[in-house]
């Protein structure tokens, strides 16, 4: 079956490049940090929560990132190992590097934050020599992490990537990813983000990290207007997330496709977009109609932010075809 999207007959689905970290996610919840006792680690960042997301659906998927020599650094590799995900392309920093921590508190479903510990993370000591041409040439997409753009040497090592991305045909996805304690300043996000997102097939954000690329006001946000930007450039298709409130698609036929969440009972907020990303993108990958990939993403969101963590959260096709029904005889009911 020919794909639209992305080239066929690879020998992995997608790549993902980028951050991994460890989320050590608060255990009592509906409490400030400050009087939270005990924490459970699991892997987190974006790229690798999506590259996750997307093997538990059984895609072929692997990932490029740099690790620390420790105990953290171990178990990410373990952790994607035991997932399927090909780890041939994990390389372990021994400059002294640690593995990024994100502390999560959860007062209420509605209130949540994250505590970030970047200092001299190892995912950011990722260097162009730790890119393949071969290996990126082998899949079908490779999917970007803004926050790798943060600093050097990973931000050389992404526009590396991304040259060998587009000399071999393989879909480059962007998620802008933005975390404000990666980077000096939002001029830099500006730069930096914006050059990939020119060059990128798919770009996937939230409304305030296009309205960061965009310099926008954010005091009336158009997604119309962040649609006709990026697709004036190479983009294919672009996600504007709006988090509780759904998200929209733009293509560049003109069309244009919008989903809201599904109800579910809330625990946490974050995690929601790696998930809706993973299952987005597998249903892409499927070449399945638009409508459906965002249906799709937007069970899986509602699975996650149900779940204590992110990572160990991302569902099955199963999980999600049975949340879709689920919903469907709801909304029966109440006709």
């Amino acid at each position: 079956m020919s794909s639209r999207w992305f080239p066929e007959n690879r020998i992995l689905d997608c790549i993902g490049l980028g951050r991994l970290c460890m989320d050590l996610n608060a255990n009592e919840i509906h409490r400030p940090i400050e009087q939270t006792l005990t924490f459970t680690k699991y892997v987190g960042g974006s790229p690798a929560n999506i590259t996750i997301a997307m093997a538990k659906l059984g895609l072929r998927m692997g990932f490029i990132g740099r690790i620390s020599d420790d105990g953290f650094g171990n178990y990410i590799r373990s952790y994607l190992k035991q997932s399927d995900i090909d780890v041939s392309q994990l390389v372990v920093d021994l400059s002294g590097s640690v593995t990024g921590l994100a502390f999560t508190e959860i007062r209420s479903p509605e209130e949540c934050s994250i505590l970030m510990y970047r200092d001299n993370v190892a995912d950011l000591k990722l260097t162009p020599a730790d890119i393949s041409e071969t290996y990126i040439g082998s899949s079908r997409a490779l999917i970007i992490s803004g926050t790798a753009l943060a600093q050097s040497p990973s931000r050389e090592a992404v526009f590396q990537a991304l040259e060998y991305a587009r000399k071999q045909g393989t879909t480059v996805i962007f998620d802008i990813d933005y975390r404000p304690y990666s980077w000096k300043n939002t001029e830099e996000t500006y730069v930096y983000c914006r050059m990939v997102a020119a060059q990128s097939d798919i770009i996937f954000g939230g409304r305030e990290e296009f309205d960061l690329l965009e310099r926008s006001t954010g005091q009336s946000p158009d997604d119309e207007a962040t649609a006709r930007e990026w697709l004036k450039e190479r983009a294919k298709l672009v996600v504007v997330k709006h988090g509780g409130r759904g998200s929209v698609a733009f293509v560049q036929s003109g069309e244009r496709f919008q989903a809201g969440v599904f109800p579910t009972r809330v625990v946490k907020t974050f995690g929601a977009g790696d998930s809706f990303a993973g299952a987005f993108l597998y249903a892409l990958l499927q070449d399945w109609d638009i409508a459906k990939c965002l249906e799709w993403g937007s069970a899986a969101a509602s699975i996650v932010v149900s779940s204590h963590s992110c990572s160990d959260a991302m569902p099955n096709s199963s999980q999600i075809k049975e949340r879709i029904a689920q919903q469907g005889k709801k909304e029966e009911s109440e006709c």
